[in-house]
């Protein structure tokens, strides 16, 4: 094995995973699990990411076991598509940190700040461009939560993803909204506990943002998005403005929003007897996620 092109191939619930280790931008690795149809391709690939990061090669055999029905179905359909897993998110840490700066000190990069989570991911997009297997201009992402808000700050800035699905996006960070007393800061650390947070109108959500702040990332979009809400998510306000603001400036953006009692059912998961737990919703929701996709990857 090339230690500085570290594949396993694993046998994961009975599917076939590639466990790599891909180098992001500051020479650390970050662990995908990917699958792919059979043949040489090149196939459309579809990259999946859920939550804020952490736990590492663990997390990404655990997730390609455990919510695999996703990684099935875009591979029935002919999509090559990968578990993706970064770096912990930094609590306000693309509001506080500024653009990334990369210059040169001693023929060695130099940054202004570490990378962020987000732009580990866009470092896996572009090194899945390289696979043999992969069509790099035929690129789509379904981030779901914190993985949503990641797809709106990738797209915001990075144009080499040809279609995007946001599910659920808690995208309170990207769109600069200042939380009500809903949301507290923890005494023991200093950091927001945003855990409870009731943000469900649209008009509530609107008047706590800063709207030039909001626009002026929004403006950077060129990707065609989905935006996926939940009707019963106290974050429905923050996706539906999602929406609304990507539309009102003219981009290219869908929404469709599902009353299901499970935060990300947009990737299902294995109940206690081991089979996964697919109601009609989600079977009507990830066909429409596919139907999009396939607008633009195929």
């Amino acid at each position: 094995m090339d230690p500085e092109h570290v594949v396993v191939t694993e046998t994961i619930a009975g599917a076939e995973c590639l466990l790599m280790y891909v180098e992001v931008w500051d020479g650390l690795y970050a662990p995908i699990g990917l699958r792919k149809p059979d043949g040489p391709g090149p196939f459309p690939i579809v990259l999946l990411a859920s939550g804020n990061g952490g736990e590492g090669m663990r997390w990404i055999r655990n997730a390609c076991a455990e919510n695999g029905y996703i990684m099935d179905r875009l591979v029935a359909e002919g999509y090559a598509c990968a578990w993706l897993r970064y770096r912990t998110e930094v609590e306000l840490g693309y509001n506080d940190g500024g653009p990334l700066i990369r210059d040169m000190r001693q023929g060695r990069e130099l940054f202004n700040r570490s990378p962020l989570e987000y732009e580990d991911e866009i470092a896996i997009i572009d090194f899945v461009k390289t696979l043999p297997y992969v069509d790099p201009n035929r690129v789509g992402l379904i981030g779901m939560s914190h993985g949503g808000e990641m797809v709106m700050k990738i797209t915001s800035e990075y144009h080499g993803v040809a279609a995007a699905v946001a599910s659920e996006p808690a995208s309170h960070e990207y769109l600069a909204l200042t939380p009500d007393d809903t949301a507290f800061v923890n005494e023991e650390t200093h950091l927001r506990n945003i855990e409870s947070m009731m943000m469900t109108e649209v008009e509530k959500v609107r008047s706590r943002i800063d709207r030039p702040t909001a626009s002026s990332r929004i403006a950077g979009v060129q990707t065609p998005i989905l935006v996926m809400g939940r009707e019963t998510d106290e974050l429905q306000g923050i996706f539906r403005l999602n929406y609304e603001l990507l539309a009102e400036a003219g981009k290219e953006v869908d929404w469709v929003s599902y009353d299901h009692d499970l935060h990300g059912y947009v990737f299902p998961r294995r109940g206690a007897d081991g089979e996964y737990e697919v109601n009609d919703v989600q079977h009507e929701a990830i066909a429409g996620v596919i139907g999009f996709l396939d607008r633009y990857l195929k």
